[in-house]
């Protein structure tokens, strides 16, 4: 009788403590952690000690002359694997086939443009995932040129578990816009690899390096000379609003000339005129550039007319545009037109803003040479 019982409890009892395990474990979320890792190195000794990993990116520290960062400064570096290397020069070389052109390699990319790519991956400081763990993430700045950058922490699935893997990071370039939706991101696969100096995350080998500019960057044809800057002169406004009305303010009118993106000039609310720049001498001009501000998407001009004049008064079109776009912000677009007839006024006259916008803003205007 007593072993018929005992046959009868044990079934019982594994039952009720599977239920509690099981409950226990469906709370609801199931954090796996994060797994700290040390590296007896620097971390640039870390790169080396991965062959077949990190050959790209060794290349570009190497070239790019970040080795004594890795070596010896506090940063944090988001490593990115040989796969986002081979992708983004992939897609480089296929653009450039079409137009004829020799394929690149990192060894053969224009320089300056892979060191400002490059230093977007390197930050300032140690950071490891406990640190980045707040609702709108933590500001970081790139070593060299203190580029803003975000991260942080998301959680991938496991098991069938919605957010129940282990930690991994939302590594964010901000496009130096206040605006979330600007910015451009990956994640992270490994985290808190811990060298002597620094701490080394993973990036997503589905990443491509250079967070969508390393196409651009490489196939940017820029704009004919600046005759602003080549010939000189002043501008003038046909209505500000209340401080933009003074040149010299951070969002004045004169900031749209002083060749520097991160200045604008703000109009709020727009009501709706011109900006017109009288040269020294008269130029023939045959092209002219706008570049899109930090923020605020609706601010951009999407119609405009640009017109020539000797005397101030009588006034030739040189080109109309009508529902224009800047997809990105601090976009430099370049606008092309006919013209051999030279002139002492240039006048720029927007007439409308993106999605119907009530406020105008601006960060670069120029009047430039004919093409070649």
């Amino acid at each position: 009788m007593k072993s018929k019982y005992l046959r009868t409890l044990i079934p019982a009892f594994a039952t009720l403590l599977a239920c509690v395990y099981s409950c226990s474990k469906d709370s609801g979320f199931y954090n796996a952690g994060v797994e700290d890792k040390t590296f007896n190195g620097n971390t640039y000794e870390y790169l080396k000690s991965k062959p077949g990993v990190f050959d790209s990116l060794i290349k570009v520290i190497d070239r790019m002359g970040y080795q004594n960062i890795l070596e010896n400064d506090k940063v944090t570096l988001f490593a990115v694997p040989n796969q986002s290397f081979q992708v983004a020069l992939t897609n480089l070389n296929n653009l450039r086939k079409k137009s004829e052109l020799n394929p690149l390699a990192i060894s053969s990319v224009e320089a300056v443009h892979l060191d400002t790519m490059m230093s977007q991956y390197i930050i300032k400081g140690n950071y490891t995932t406990e640190l980045l763990d707040f609702q709108d993430g933590v500001n970081l700045f790139g070593v060299k040129y203190n580029y803003p950058m975000n991260a942080r922490l998301g959680t991938s699935s496991s098991s069938g578990y919605i957010s129940g893997g282990a930690d991994n990071i939302v590594f964010q370039n901000t496009n130096r816009s206040a605006l979330v939706r600007n910015w451009v991101s990956t994640t992270t696969t490994s985290n808190n690899i811990k060298t002597k100096n620094g701490i080394v995350h993973v990036v997503s080998s589905d990443h491509i390096f250079g967070f969508r500019q390393f196409v651009s960057r490489f196939t940017y044809v820029p704009p004919p000379p600046n005759l602003f800057v080549k010939v000189g002169g002043k501008i003038t406004v046909s209505s500000c609003a209340r401080s933009a009305c003074n040149p010299n303010n951070i969002e004045g009118y004169n900031r749209v000339i002083d060749r520097d993106r991160n200045t604008k000039f703000l109009e709020d609310p727009f009501r709706g005129g011109w900006l017109k720049f009288e040269f020294n001498s008269p130029v023939i001009a045959g092209s002219y550039t706008l570049v899109s501000a930090n923020d605020a998407e609706d601010r951009d001009p999407a119609s405009w007319s640009l017109d020539g004049s000797n005397d101030n008064r009588v006034w030739t079109t040189l080109d109309t545009r009508n529902e224009e776009v800047f997809r990105e912000r601090f976009m430099e677009r370049v606008f092309y037109f006919n013209n051999r007839t030279p002139y002492r006024y240039y006048r720029i006259t927007f007439n409308s803003m993106r999605f119907g916008g009530s406020a105008f803003q601006l960060a670069e205007w120029s009047i430039n040479e004919p093409s070649k």
